[in-house]
């Protein structure tokens, strides 16, 4: 019995020692990595059945450079008007959209100055990460800045698997607990290395169940740093064929229609219209009154692919480049000639 009983402390402390080691690293990485992360509070203006109200965005991001600029999740600040960035320790900073990126979750923001204690993090080869190798997450979910959670990698995903609105996105998945508010937060290896960018979560009751997606920072880099990526300012929805025809789309087009046109953006600049009314049409909630954009340069704005298309081309003429903009505006179709920024 005496023996069994040792056997058993024997066992217990070779299990347990791993966990302590870990518990250790853990801790070192969070300090490590903590002054890179930033929790981001944006506010703009959303449509809804009360009338025109001010939206509220909390979410993550984190520093990848010395002179500002911040990666996020697009879906946190790309129809936003006003981004402000807080640090470890509570300075607050104004940030502005200079790329972002929907078709793969992605934003770029550059801080108007960056606090003296802030750190610039580390970014790793995400194509080097393996399913079962251990990660952290650090960032605010439900508002509660700079919360650690940790977990593993469950599986990797490649562009234009797992969801067909964000084709350009490779996803890591993973089990590390991911609330709203994680959301653009950077994904940490035992290193210290970012590895990817929260995206969102999947999740039948609204609360985390180890189904994360986390966009890899291999495809942020590209997406964000090494290519220009054109922001406009504009947020809205494809219209399906039954939506085309009850709005009176003509000549059998589909289009894009606009539900935010952000202030002082280059789209308001160039006189494009957000909605101005909730409805319900088909059981789908929608913003009507706002223009739908029909084509760019005769590309037509009718499904994903051409959207990044259009994004695309405008991402990589020079500035003050002339663009045909074709719209639907109170049932007359508008061509508009406007520059690139």
């Amino acid at each position: 019995m005496r023996l069994q009983l040792s056997l058993a402390l024997a066992a217990v402390s070779l299990i347990s020692w791993p966990l302590a080691a870990d518990a250790q690293d853990l801790r070192t990485v969070f300090k490590e990595v903590s002054p890179t992360v930033v929790v981001i509070r944006a506010s703009g203006q959303e449509i809804t059945s009360g009338g025109t109200t001010r939206f509220l965005e909390t979410g993550s991001g984190v520093l990848i450079s010395q002179d500002g600029k911040v990666m996020t999740a697009a879906h946190v600040v790309h129809a936003m008007s006003d981004i402000k960035v807080q640090f470890l320790g509570g300075e607050t900073v104004t940030a502005r959209i200079v790329a972002s990126e929907p078709a793969a979750d992605l934003s770029l923001l550059q801080l108007e100055r960056v606090p003296p204690e802030a750190r610039v993090a580390r970014m790793a080869d995400s194509n080097k990460v393996q399913v079962g190798e251990q990660v952290v997450i650090v960032g605010a979910p439900y508002g509660l800045s700079y919360s650690l959670s940790a977990g593993w990698i469950s599986a990797r995903w490649a562009p234009n698997t797992v969801y067909k609105s964000m084709p350009l996105a490779e996803f890591l998945q993973t089990n590390a607990t991911i609330n709203t508010g994680n959301s653009g937060g950077p994904m940490f290896n035992l290193a210290g290395e970012v590895i990817g960018l929260v995206s969102h979560n999947i999740s039948k009751g609204g609360g985390s169940e180890g189904l994360g997606f986390v966009v890899t920072i291999n495809t942020a880099r590209q997406l964000l740093l090494e290519k220009k990526s054109f922001w406009g300012g504009l947020e809205g929805q494809l219209l399906t064929n039954t939506m085309a025809d009850l709005l009176n789309v003509p000549n059998n087009q589909n289009g894009y229609l606009l539900k935010t046109v952000v202030k002082g953006s280059p789209a308001d600049s160039w006189g494009l219209k957000g909605g101005t009314t909730f409805a319900t049409i088909g059981g789908e909630q929608v913003v009507l009154g706002g223009d739908i954009l029909l084509a760019v340069d005769g590309v037509q704005a009718n499904s994903v692919s051409n959207m990044i298309k259009i994004k695309d081309t405008a991402s990589a003429a020079k500035s003050g480049t002339p663009v045909k903009v074709t719209i639907l505006r109170a049932g007359r179709v508008l061509d508009l000639t406007v520059k690139l920024p």
